[in-house]
């Protein structure tokens, strides 16, 4: 099937343009889309005119997400309803793994609890819905982080603040990366007693229709010696997989992506 370029071209300027917060100039979004100027200016106007785009005035203009937009993703959000298609499928693998499951998403360099599922006989876990955790030190955001696009991941990482949580906490960016490296080999995230040191988590990312990262499913554990953390870590990316199909999400066929 042949794509029309032009709405190709709009398509990727909305996302780049919703990727910056504080808005992105016209000459940014030319370089980085390698746009003819007059093109990506033909687009950007039209796409302000429709309200897809708001225009902050001043010495040179700055484009952010407009309020049509927004409408749009709030409309399609409310229709997929995908808080609600998960919350069974966590209850369902709590049950049936004995721990405590949960499902987050990331809030700017950290990650927010959404949901949370537990066994019959939970473990007492810290985390809350609603509480935050820092990504680099979390199964759950080290698990959305590697899978992001390179360039939110970049974002992320320059704002992350290494504090030591536990003697296994990663402290720098090196290291992180590193870590990421195999995070997306292994298409799972341990947090191996890095925020407490009782505490021992498997994630596996959640991809929405469009193949981007929606959150991460993980598992929390009181650490035992004996216990083969990266046998869980395969059962949690199973369960990510499942719930990404279930949500819409159709891997390519030759992709080695955790979710396919």
């Amino acid at each position: 099937m042949k794509l029309n370029r032009t709405t190709q071209r709009t398509v990727e300027i909305l996302k780049l343009v919703s990727k910056n917060p504080d808005g992105i100039t016209l000459d940014e979004i030319c370089d980085k889309l390698q746009l003819p100027k007059t093109s990506g200016y033909d687009i950007v106007t039209t796409l302000a005119e429709m309200g897809m785009v708001n225009v902050a005035r001043g010495q040179k203009q700055r484009y952010t997400i407009g309020l049509t937009a927004y409408r749009i993703g709030i409309n399609y959000t409310n229709n997929l309803d995908f808080i609600g298609i998960i919350e069974p499928e966590l209850k369902a693998f709590a049950r049936e793994v004995g721990k405590t499951v949960f499902f987050g998403v990331r809030s700017d360099h950290e990650v927010v609890y959404i949901c949370k599922a537990e066994p019959e006989n939970p473990i007492i876990t810290t985390a809350t819905v609603g509480t935050k955790n820092p990504m680099y030190c979390t199964s759950l955001g080290k698990a959305i982080l590697a899978f992001s696009d390179e360039e939110t991941k970049q974002q992320v990482m320059n704002r992350i603040k290494y504090r030591k949580k536990t003697e296994q906490t990663i402290l720098s960016r090196e290291a992180l990366e590193q870590e990421l490296e195999k995070v997306q080999a292994k298409g799972y995230a341990l947090d191996a007693r890095e925020v407490e040191d009782h505490m021992e988590c498997a994630g596996a990312p959640v991809f929405g229709p469009d193949g981007s990262v929606l959150g991460a499913i993980s598992v929390s554990s009181l650490y035992k010696p004996t216990e083969d953390y990266e046998a869980l870590g395969m059962l949690v990316r199973e369960k990510a997989a499942q719930v990404s199909k279930i949500l819409g999400y159709l891997p390519p066929k030759t992709s080695t992506n955790p979710a396919g």
